[in-house]
């Protein structure tokens, strides 16, 4: 692709990217936002730039962190973070935090004026740029249609125009909240706050709950049940010291002491970084699952990649299907779920003899990355379809449907004879 259509596809796919439902937690959160100051077309403008300048900000850290990275050495891709259980508990952790507060259970920015209403968490500006850049890195699990090729040429280019791909990628994906709150026109079109805001604000905590179930799960996943266990009781904590904050916040209102409250609720909260440091670090050795995170597809199960594997496999005169995936990813689930779980794609697997190959990159595995960029995608979902008579490998679409995996298979088989 050329620049241009380079960035106009990473501007499109962070556009997209607001629908797939990994930032859906976070976004929720902005429309609230913004619907909780329609009233104020000033407090909406600030609040949209903010968002604007965490998107904008926190893409270009975590773009510049990839391209160096990959400059020293490392094969990392899109999400490469994510491969950090220290990280995912503490995301984990944010969601839950997030949601306690949508609860009431402590309010951010309390405005003593304003307690018990609808407005009583005042986050400003900085809550607004915060929400942006929890966006972004909730974001990296999810890999939009048109991003995947974005951004692997921006892997492959120089620094600078692979810093422009991340920019356009971060004001695609900010475009819509930002267009909402300095056009008037379509500040007007949304509803005007109310008393039903108080429900929503509670009904917005469960998605937050179920993205911190998500992550605990991955959690497992990645580093086994100890730091499940590890995780689970720092949420226990980690909702002690919310309860605790929440009713220092309260006596402050009623003019009463708060200061030993207050101080014990930080005292847990700084308490909970000893267990976090001690969770396991991510494994380097790119030991891969038998079957990864996916079921298996036919009757025999499925094979762990390895570039070694898949080339003797070729030899065998049989298509091979390479599913590159992870725990985190999002869209990988989906698809597993939508498409490669299903009847019909195991029934095609079966009847064409293909070889099932699982990458498992739930854990960093230098190897996948390398094969990943090697097919010009910057991130996952990828899936490669080998034909059978040994010809030049198939990629197909980051959205699988099971018409698309089937008449993918039947395509590679064929070629056979």
């Amino acid at each position: 692709m050329t620049m241009l259509t380079t960035l106009a596809a990473a501007f499109l796919g962070g556009l997209i990217l607001n629908c797939m439902p990994c930032v859906f937690p976070v976004i929720s959160l902005k429309a609230f936002g913004v619907i909780r100051h329609t009233g104020d077309p000033r407090a909406v403008r600030i609040d949209g730039l903010a968002f604007l300048a965490g998107v904008v900000v926190t893409m270009m850290l975590l773009g510049g962190a990839l391209l160096m990275a990959r400059a020293g050495g490392a094969a990392v891709g899109w999400g490469f973070q994510l491969q950090s259980p220290v990280l995912i508990a503490a995301l984990a952790l944010v969601m839950l935090g997030s949601a306690l507060n949508l609860m009431g259970v402590f309010e951010v920015g309390l405005s003593v004026q304003r307690i018990g209403g609808v407005g009583a968490s005042q986050t400003g500006p900085l809550g607004a740029a915060l929400t942006g850049a929890l966006a972004i890195i909730v974001a990296t699990p999810c890999t939009a249609p048109f991003m995947a090729g974005a951004i692997g040429a921006a892997l492959v280019r120089p620094p600078v125009e692979g810093m422009a791909i991340f920019l356009a990628l971060a004001l695609g994906f900010a475009a819509p909240f930002t267009a909402i709150s300095l056009v008037p026109a379509c500040a007007r079109l949304l509803p005007k706050p109310g008393a039903w805001m108080a429900v929503l604000k509670h009904v917005l905590a469960f998605p937050m709950l179920a993205a911190a179930a998500w992550l605990a799960w991955v959690l497992d996943q990645q580093a086994g049940s100890s730091a499940l266990g590890t995780l689970l009781a720092s949420s226990v904590v980690l909702g002690f010291a919310a309860w605790i904050y929440g009713l220092a916040q309260q006596r402050l209102l009623a003019g009463r002491s708060y200061r030993l409250l207050l101080g014990f609720s930080i005292v847990l909260l700084v308490g909970l970084t000893v267990p976090l440091a001690d969770l396991p670090k991510t494994s380097a050795d790119g030991a891969i699952a038998s079957a990864g995170p996916s079921k298996p597809m036919s009757s025999a199960a499925p094979i762990a990649w390895t570039p070694q594997a898949v080339e003797a496999q070729r030899k065998s005169g049989k298509p091979i299907f390479v599913n590159f995936t992870a725990s985190w990813c999002i869209t990988c689930q989906v698809n597993d779920k939508a498409a490669l779980s299903t009847s019909a794609v195991k029934q095609a697997m079966a009847q064409t003899e293909t070889i099932y190959m699982v990458a498992d990159s739930t854990k960093y595995n230098p190897d996948i990355d390398q094969a990943i960029n090697q097919f010009g995608r910057g991130g996952l979902p990828v899936y490669v379809v080998y034909p059978a008579d040994g010809g030049e490998p198939t990629l197909l679409p980051q959205l699988l449907s099971p018409e698309i995996v089937i008449s993918a298979l039947q395509h590679a088989s064929k070629k056979r004879s």
